[in-house]
C-alpha cells in the first residue's frame, strides 16, 4: 500500500509546475496537428480534436508510459480516407471502436514483445513510407491553388524552420498558425482557402454516440480490414515511441499496459465521435524535454486542448489551409530517415532491400501494416536463404544471432 501511495504521489505531485507547463506546450503543438490529421482522413476538424481529447484523458489513467502524448495521428489518418469516402463517417466511428478492441487484445495477449522481431530495415521503411504517404495526401490542396497559397506555405515553412533558433518558448507550428491566421484576417487577403470553407467547427463538448451503422456481418466485413490495419499501425508507432521515451528518461515501462490503455482510449474515442489514434513521437519528445514526465502533464494536455476548442472554435475556423499544409510538409521532412538514403552504400544490401520493399508495399497499397508484414517476410526469408551458404563454409549463424 505504501509503495502504491508513493507512486501516486510521484505521478501527481512531483514537479507540478514543470508538468503543467509541459502539458500546455504539448497541447499547443497538438492543435495544428489534430486539425491537419482530420483533413487527411476526410473528416470535420472536430473529429481529430475530440479524438485527441478522449485519448489523452483515458491514457492518462490507463496508459503504461507516463508523460507520453497520444492523440489523432497522421500515420492512422491516411488509412481512413477511403473508408470515409466509400461508406461515411459513421463507419469510421465503428472502425475506431473495433480498432480499440483489437489493440486491447494485443495488450492482453502481451504482443508488445513482438517488436524485437522487427528488423531495422523494416523500421526505417515504415518511417519513410509514412512520410511519403503524408506528402501524397497533401498534393490535393495544390490543385488550382493561387500564388497566395504557395506564399503562405513558404512563410509557414520559414517560421517553423528558423524560429526555434531564436525563440523556443512556444512551438513554432503554433506561432505559424497564429501569425498567418491573424495576417490573412487583418489584411483581408482574398483567394485563400480557410478551414471554414471546407467544414464548420462545432465548438462544443463531445457527446456520447453509438455509430449509426447496421449491426450486421456486412458492416463487420467492411470495417474489419481497416480496423486491423489501424490497430497494427497504431501498435507499431506506439511501441516505437514508447521505446524512444523510455530511452530518453532512462525508465522502462510496460508495453502491454500501454497497449491495453491505447485500446480502451480508442474505444472511448469512437463512442464520442473521434477517430483512432496512437502515441505521437514529436509531441511526446517535446513533452518530456519540457519536463512533462508524469501523468499530470498528459491530463493537463487533454483539459487544455478541450478548453481551447470550446472557447476558440470560431478562431480555429479562420485558419488558412495553406498553414496546415505547410506544417504537414515539415512533418514529412522531419520524420523521413534521410540517413537511410545518404548511407545506402554503408549498410548491408539485404537491409536496404528490406527497407525498399517496405516502402514500395506501403506506397502501392496505402497500407502501413501490409508494408511492415512484407518487410518482415523479406527480412527473415533472406536470412533463411543465406543460412545454408553460411553453413557450407562452416560459419553457420543462428537465426537470432543478430539480436
Amino acid at each position: 500500500m505504501k509503495v502504491r501511495l508513493t507512486a501516486l504521489r510521484e505521478q501527481w505531485t512531483t514537479d507540478v509546475r514543470l508538468n503543467v507547463l509541459a502539458g500546455m506546450t504539448a497541447t499547443l503543438a497538438l492543435v495544428p496537428d489534430s486539425l491537419a490529421f482530420s483533413f487527411m482522413a476526410g473528416v470535420p476538424p472536430v473529429v481529430g480534436i475530440y479524438a485527441s481529447v478522449c485519448i489523452l484523458l483515458v491514457i492518462t489513467f490507463l496508459g503504461g508510459r507516463p508523460g507520453m502524448i497520444s492523440a489523432a495521428a497522421g500515420s492512422m489518418a491516411v488509412l481512413m480516407l477511403s473508408l470515409v469516402k466509400g461508406h461515411g463517417i459513421q463507419y469510421l466511428f465503428a472502425a475506431t471502436i473495433l480498432t480499440g478492441i483489437l489493440q486491447y487484445l494485443m495488450g492482453l495477449f502481451r504482443l508488445g514483445s513482438l517488436m524485437r522481431f522487427v528488423a531495422p530495415g523494416v523500421l526505417k521503411g515504415f518511417v519513410n513510407a509514412l512520410a511519403i504517404l503524408i506528402l501524397m495526401s497533401q498534393l490535393q490542396y495544390f490543385k488550382g491553388a493561387s500564388w497566395r497559397m504557395y506564399a503562405l506555405i513558404a512563410i509557414t515553412l520559414l517560421i517553423i524552420y528558423f524560429l526555434p533558433r531564436y525563440f523556443k518558448a512556444v512551438p513554432s507550428p503554433l506561432v505559424a498558425v497564429a501569425v498567418l491566421t491573424f495576417g490573412v484576417w487583418a489584411l483581408h487577403i482574398s483567394g485563400v482557402q480557410l478551414i471554414r470553407d471546407i467544414a464548420d467547427i462545432d465548438a462544443s463538448l463531445p457527446s456520447f454516440l453509438i455509430p449509426d451503422v447496421p449491426f450486421s456481418w456486412h458492416t463487420l466485413v467492411v470495417i474489419l480490414p481497416y480496423s486491423l490495419s489501424l490497430a497494427v499501425v497504431g501498435f507499431t508507432e506506439t511501441m516505437l515511441t514508447q521505446n524512444l521515451i523510455d530511452e530518453e528518461t532512462g525508465r522502462q515501462t510496460s508495453k502491454h499496459r500501454e497497449m491495453r490503455g491505447q485500446g480502451a482510449a480508442n474505444v472511448v474515442a469512437g463512442f464520442f465521435g473521434g477517430m483512432a489514434g496512437c502515441a505521437l513521437v514529436a509531441e511526446s519528445v517535446l513533452n518530456v524535454k519540457m519536463g512533462g514526465t508524469s501523468r499530470l502533464s498528459t491530463l493537463v494536455a487533454a483539459l487544455f486542448l478541450l478548453l481551447l476548442t470550446v472557447l476558440l472554435g470560431d478562431v480555429l475556423a479562420i485558419v488558412p489551409m495553406a498553414v496546415l499544409v505547410g506544417i504537414m510538409l515539415m512533418v514529412c521532412v522531419s520524420i523521413f530517415d534521410w540517413k537511410s538514403v545518404y548511407r545506402l552504400h554503408r549498410v548491408p544490401f539485404h537491409e536496404t532491400a528490406v527497407m525498399l520493399v517496405t516502402v514500395a508495399s506501403v506506397v502501392w497499397t496505402h497500407d502501413l501494416a501490409i508494408g511492415v508484414v512484407a518487410g518482415v517476410i523479406v527480412h527473415y526469408g533472406w536470412r533463411l536463404a543465406a543460412r545454408p551458404s553460411a553453413g557450407a563454409k562452416g560459419a553457420a549463424v543462428p537465426l537470432d544471432a543478430e539480436r
